[in-house]
Parts: C-alpha cells; structure tokens; sequence
C-alpha cells in the first residue's frame, strides 16, 4: 500500500489548522490510503534560519513572542495546547517531530506520495520553501490540496522568483481561494484548480461525532476572535442588547481576556465544534469560525478583521467561501473538493485498500514515532 505524507500547520495553536489537519487526513484514509502528517515542529534556530533565507519580515518572530508571552501568562491557553496535543494523539497519525528541514526531509523519504495543504502555508508573508515540499526528490508526486496564499497583492520578485521554482515540480496544484489562483497565473503563468478547505470535505455528521457538549447555562452568542480591535467588543456589547444572548468568549489574545463576559477558556478542538454546535448565535473574523457557523448553521455575524487597502489583507478567504456557498452549497464544494483529491491520487499512482470511514478510529491512530 502506497504511504502519503502529508505536510501542513500543526503547532501554532489555532482551532482552525487543527481541525483542517483533521480533516485531510481522515478523508485521504477514507479513500483507502495509508497516511500521515509529518509532525513539523520548528525550533527557534529553524525559524530564524528560515527568516533569513526567505526575506521575511523579522516582526514575525516579535509576533510570535507576544503570542507565547499571552500563552505563558494564561493558564487556560497553556491547557489549550495540552488538549490540542491530545487531540493529535487521539485522532490523527504523526510521523517522528522533525525540529528542521533536513530531519523533516529525511522523513519525507519514507512515503511514495507527498501532499501540502490546506491553511495559510503558501501565504507570502510567512513564506517557508518546507510548506511546497521543497526536498531533494524532485521526482516524487507532490500534489497540494488548497493550501491558501491568503493575500490578493503578489509578492516581490525574490520570492515570486521561489515560488516559481518550488512549483515547478508539482504533478497537481490547487489553492483554497480564486484570488489565490490569480496570484499563481502573475507568477507561474499557469492556473491552478481551487478547492474548498478540507473541514468542507467532512459532512456536519462526521462534526459532530468528535464535538463535545454544549457549555451549561445560559442561551449564548460565542465570540471567537484571532485579531485585536476595540470594535469587536463594541459589536459584541451591540449584540448583546438586541438579541438578549449572554456573551461567551473563546480567548486567544490578550485583548479577549480583558473583556467582562464568560471565558471558554483551555477549550481543546472538540470542545470549540461543541460550542459552535451549541451557539444560538456566532460573531466572529475568523475563517473557519465562520465555516465551522456555516457546517453547523449557525447565524454568523463575520467581523473583517483586516483593511481592504492592507496590501497583507486576507479578507479573499472568507469572501471567496461566501461567494462558493452562495453559488453552489456545501455538498457541492464538498464533492468537488473529494472528486478532485481522489483523482489526483489515483494519477499520481496511490495503492489504497479502497474506500474506507472518513474519520480515523481512535484504535488504529498513532502518535509519533
């Protein structure tokens, strides 16, 4: 049986990257694969080496110190990642951690087929060659199931000139969004399919298998928000007084857990789909908070967390899911999305066992090496 590897974000602690890490991997077993993620864990001295080589900005890494200093500071974000961790254990297979890319390359060796996708991975601003399977083996598939630029301006000429390159090699290339594939065609002159994210490849039932219940006491409107803005909160307040709901908040910044209203706070995975399951209402800039309120039909209010002149705005991402479930509805984009992997494995000479269960047991999942 062919072995596929898959590489996405699995450490950076969002509710999102886990859950469409999940999902990948558990539609590709479905099909009848033998798969796992490649467990990416960067180290300092990796992230810092690839700053440099990339011509990344160096505010990431003051970013990602402030991210770790709110986690540091809060007990409940500490017990969020445990419980992220423990869901990896439970639910998905992991290769051994690779801390760089030599020991991730050395990994990538032991599969036939290698895949990349979905999240943010290709965006421009963080841009990392590991996430377009950048390894010696040129000759293996690669195939990269919607993964998402997350930007609508195009890079400059160095790392559109990598980009260009990394591509080259790829046997099948789909993104996540259509302003992502405009951005490939400016670069590459080639046009990429887009498919929808992997949570979408997953039916609601499949959802709420893993969900926990629902957080006791009263009716209320969750609020899950990435970004920091006053008027967040303001709309939050606004909401409150119209429809009587009490707030509930699941914090991920500093700015969330100063606010006066309830905390969901170290909520692992499972218990984030119970509370989007169990909300009467959901206000939120998140993308998959609001494709997770789209999967649970929840009525979403979507904040834009970015300006649309920022020239590193990802608004694109919910704009082109708003427009998809517009036009076509989840079941469609959820069949396109499955049709097409399927295929691409198929041509890219995947052995499988034949069509499986979606989700993984919990029995037959491993943890790493």
């Amino acid at each position: 049986m062919s072995r596929i590897g898959i590489l996405t974000f699995l450490h950076n602690g969002n509710y999102g990257s886990s859950l469409q890490a999940y999902a990948l991997q558990s539609v590709i077993a479905g099909m009848g694969y033998s798969c796992e993620h490649m467990d990416y864990r960067p180290d300092a001295r990796e992230k810092i080496v690839n700053l440099l080589r990339s011509g990344n900005s160096p505010k990431l890494l003051l970013d990602g110190w402030r991210k770790r200093q709110v986690q540091g500071a809060q007990a409940g974000m500490r017990t969020k990642m445990q419980r992220i961790e423990a869901f990896y254990e439970k639910h998905m297979r992991r290769s051994r951690p690779c801390a760089n890319k030599r020991e991730l390359e050395a990994v990538s060796r032991e599969y036939e087929i290698l895949v990349c996708g979905s999240d943010q991975i290709w965006n421009p601003v963080w841009l990392n060659p590991v996430y377009f399977l950048d390894f010696d083996d040129p000759a293996k598939p690669r195939i990269a199931y919607a993964p998402s630029l997350g930007i609508r301006a195009a890079p400059g000429r160095r790392k559109s000139r990598m980009i260009r390159r990394m591509l080259s090699v790829f046997d099948a290339v789909s993104v996540r969004e259509e302003e992502g594939a405009r951005l490939l065609v400016t670069i590459t002159g080639d046009r990429p399919e887009v498919m929808p994210d992997p949570v979408c490849l997953l039916e609601r039932e499949a959802w709420e298998e893993i969900a926990e219940g629902q957080p006791g006491g009263e009716p209320y409107l969750l609020c899950y928000f990435i970004g920091e803005n006053p008027a967040y909160w303001e709309k939050v307040q606004q909401m409150a007084q119209d429809t009587g709901l009490r707030p509930l908040v699941i914090p991920v910044n500093a700015d969330a857990y100063a606010q006066p209203f309830d905390r969901l706070d170290g909520a692992g995975p499972e218990a984030f789909l119970g509370a989007v399951r169990g909300a009467e209402m959901i206000c939120t800039d998140s993308f998959h908070g609001l494709v997770f309120g789209t999967i649970f039909e929840k009525k979403t209010e979507l904040l834009r967390r970015y300006r649309e002149d920022d020239p590193e705005s990802k608004n694109s991402r919910v704009d082109h899911f708003m427009r998809e479930i517009r036009e076509k509805g989840l079941a469609e984009m959820r069949q396109e999305g499955r049709s097409w992997l399927e295929q691409q494995l198929k041509e890219a000479g995947a052995d499988g066992d034949g069509p499986g269960k979606d989700v993984l047991s919990t029995d037959a999942a491993c943890v790493s090496d």
